[in-house]
């Protein structure tokens, strides 16, 4: 650390203050370049102090910081003050730059001797090049994490030259940025179709505004944010960027109501409630704050836990500007996790990985993402330590995991280049002009030499070849031989993991790469959850080595999913194995079961425990649970020497699986108390308001009790009268939880919790109110 100008300074924040003043001896306009949390604001203070002190004997010393939004005015000038330039000096300005071009004419005379464009990447419109005209003699520097646009204009307009700091990858390295979990939905989940699906663009070249809201603004889809968050950050705090301000507002209501205390904060916001649910959420008074583009940029929250990405972007600089909001470092913290609902990092790669910011500036490439990648090819692949054969076991079927913290942190120490890691380019075919053969590489590395007659396709870590005996395979990147083929006339890899063959004679076989299985006509891939199942030929059948085969359309036979398990009962055939005989856990026929993530075999089902758990067996005889989620843990062999036979020991764990199940449920009620009990108390000083002619509960701007009610007395204590039909009062907690029915013509509530319930004159009775 280093003091400059009486700023306190980091060794990266120096360097980069020292390549600018040198920047600034041959160039007029210097464009800099740093990631979100690494202390822009620190080196923009520096640097002005830096051209305060050499032009102080200079009339024109005078500073101006523009900004693109108003808002972002008194943020700069509050932060800057922090570090001893005040504007009440009188030789700064901040301005935004829709009042200056509006009060040309009120600034005319002024000569600045620094222009200070912050968040440059918005510098496009033709207000900053007039900027530019009006003010040719004064020093330009332009601050930016993202110098990058989607339309590939590049800055060389208004900057000579780009200085660059670290990358993100390097500052997470050195421990100046947090490392994260990356955690997305899936390829060819509900929510990537319906991205998919979005065909408008709206003038900046970025998805339509409108479309995006009026396919994701959905129930179902803001169910599925709520799981994530709940599953991948439960009880952290973070920020989520929705479409609209109808998005965020319904996001922030649902999240509300599972008992996540969230708010939303858009442009129509009035500065003072914004500026006080933010300084809530600074200090832990509100878990999560749900925004429509107000903390792309500007926002300072170190401790920051989770990011939720729940809008999709075609931006480069969107994307890093929002991720970077919580790759801050605090104390305590590990860790963020950034849950990207809407598969951005297939259209731009991981927030660490490399990006060529010189050929952004010069415009010679788009910070726009890649949709063909998106649709075809991840950039990265899911790289998680519960990866399981390739494929990411999760609670979620529609998640995955993409990279842990761990991991990343362990790339990062391997080597200065993420990207070779995760990435290191397509699979590609080379040929060796000695030898007339050919071998694999990905980018300029070599994974397999030559030693194919021919490559016919590649696909992921896999290429389908030509040996050099005339029969075909398919190997893996270093040439290694996964499934021999024999002789083919043609191969290709197809969609959901299959090679089709073409045989000399002409017959088309389509083999599954997961399982060695053919099928003579081309399957169809059904998913459930992340058991697969294969249809074909009119008949379904699993895709595991030990093959699971059933016609859908028997009358007998009806499947079901649980969401980790794919049960098949065939009604008109008797049990595979042993049963177990309690009567509310007896199957009773034949039921066959797909367990996800096991591609090896399927198994019959023994039963159901009452905590959920079901009893499988294999073809060996081997009986296994299945407690933790998708894993089995062997519990029996039919051919052991056990001093307890097979139904002794069901009944042992059966009298444990109800135990665990009460102690689960109390556990849950408990917890539910408990976290409706904090709601309660974070809801005191809740007001009724009215819509229409109806009324409700808010507390502040947040809509608590929707407007349903003819009309609502003021809380008293926990508890408020509310009247649903005329002359028909209940009770209702503060949080809408009803208490007492509406039926009574008068209501009376003390504070001791006490009501006084009339139903006619003179027939009144008197009850103690619980929750």
């Amino acid at each position: 650390m280093t003091k400059h100008t009486g700023i306190l300074l980091r060794d990266y924040q120096s360097d980069i203050i020292r390549r600018v003043v040198d920047s600034w001896a041959s160039n007029n306009s210097v464009l800099v370049q740093m990631p979100t949390g690494t202390g822009k604001t620190v080196v923009l203070a520096s640097l002005v102090s830096e051209h305060l002190k050499l032009k102080s004997d200079n009339h024109c010393c005078s500073v101006w910081i523009v900004a693109h939004r108003r808002e972002l005015v008194e943020q700069i000038e509050e932060t800057v003050a922090r570090y001893g330039i005040r504007k009440e000096y009188g030789v700064i300005k901040v301005l935004s730059i829709q009042w200056l071009a509006r009060h040309w004419d009120d600034v005319q005379g002024e000569q600045p001797g620094l222009i200070v464009i912050d968040e440059a990447h918005h510098a496009l419109a033709e207000t900053y090049k007039e900027l530019w005209q009006r003010y040719p003699a004064a020093m330009k520097l332009g601050m930016t994490a993202t110098p990058c646009r989607l339309n590939r204009v590049g800055f060389t307009d208004l900057f000579d030259v780009l200085v660059t700091s670290y990358s993100i990858a390097d500052f997470i390295r050195q421990g100046w940025l947090a490392a994260f979990d990356y955690v997305s939905i899936r390829q060819g989940s509900e929510t990537q179709k319906l991205i998919e699906s979005l065909k408008k663009r709206g003038a900046d070249g970025d998805f339509q505004v409108k479309e995006m809201d009026a396919v994701l603004n959905k129930r179902p889809s803001i169910e599925r944010l709520h799981d994530s968050v709940k599953q991948y950050a439960g009880g952290k705090k973070g920020i989520v960027y929705a479409i609209s301000i109808s998005h965020a507002r319904n996001i922030a209501d649902y999240y509300g109501h599972k008992g996540i205390t969230a708010a939303a904060i858009d442009s129509k916001t009035p500065a003072k409630i914004r500026k006080q649910l933010v300084e809530d959420f600074r200090h832990g008074n509100i878990q999560v704050l749900v925004n429509v583009d107000v903390f792309s940029e500007g926002f300072d929250c170190p401790d920051v836990e989770f990011v939720q990405l729940a809008r999709p972007t075609l931006s480069l600089a969107k994307y890093l500007q929002q991720v970077g909001r919580g790759l801050r470092v605090a104390e305590n913290k590990q860790s963020c996790v950034i849950i990207d609902n809407v598969g951005l990092y297939r259209l731009f790669g991981l927030p660490a990985a490399d990006r060529d910011w010189q050929a952004m500036f010069e415009g010679r490439m788009a910070g726009k993402g890649n949709e063909a990648t998106s649709r075809n090819e991840c950039c990265y692949p899911a790289m998680a330590d519960c990866c399981t054969n390739g494929e990411p076991i999760g609670p979620d079927p529609a998640m995955e995991i993409v990279l842990t913290h761990e991991r990343l942190l362990e790339y990062l120490k391997e080597s200065r280049n993420l990207t070779m890691h995760l990435e290191q380019g397509k699979l590609m075919p080379f040929k060796d002009r000695r030898t007339g053969l050919y071998g694999l590489r990905r980018g300029g590395m070599v994974t397999a030499t030559p030693q194919f007659k021919k490559v016919y396709a590649t696909e992921n870590n896999m290429a389908a070849v030509l040996l050099t005996n005339g029969s075909a395979a398919v190997c893996d990147c270093g040439g290694k031989i996964i499934m021999a083929l024999g002789k083919c006339r043609k191969l290709a890899f197809t969609p959901k993991g299959f090679i089709a063959t073409t045989s000399i004679d002409g017959k088309v076989e389509y083999t599954d790469l997961a399982t060695g299985h053919k099928h003579d006509a081309k399957p169809k891939v059904k998913a459930f959850g992340q058991v697969e199942v294969i249809e074909t030929d009119r008949m379904y059948c699993s895709r595991t080595k030990r093959e699971l085969r059933w016609k859908p359309d028997a009358g007998s036979i009806q499947t079901t999913f649980d969401g980790k398990m794919l049960f098949v009962h065939d009604f008109g055939s008797r049990p595979q194995c042993h049963q177990i005989l309690r009567e509310n856990n007896f199957i009773g026929h034949r039921c066959s079961v797909l367990v996800a993530g096991d591609k090896s075999t399927y198994y019959n089902l023994s039963g159901i425990l009452p905590d959920g758990a079901a009893i499988i067996e294999d073809t060996q005889g081997t009986y296994y649970l299945t407690s933790d989620g998708a894993r089995l843990h062997k519990i029996y062999f039919e051919n052991q020497t056990s001093p307890e036979g097979f139904y002794s020991m069901m009944e042992r764990l059966l009298t444990k699986a109800e135990a665990r199940k009460a102690a689960d449920e109390e556990k849950k009620n408990r917890l539910m108390e408990e976290r409706r009990r904090r709601r309660l108390d974070s809801l005191q000083g809740v007001i009724p308001f009215m819509s229409g002619n109806k009324w409700g509960l808010r507390h502040g701007q947040i809509i608590v009790v929707p407007p349903i009610y003819r009309s609502i007395q003021a809380p008293v204590g926990m508890y408020c009268a509310v009247e649903e039909r005329p002359s028909q009062w209940g009770v209702i907690m503060i949080d809408g939880k009803i208490i007492v029915e509406a039926k009574y013509s008068k209501v009376e509530i003390e504070q001791n919790g006490t009501a006084h319930l009339t139903l006619t004159k003179g027939n009144t009775q008197t009850v103690k109110l619980g929750t």
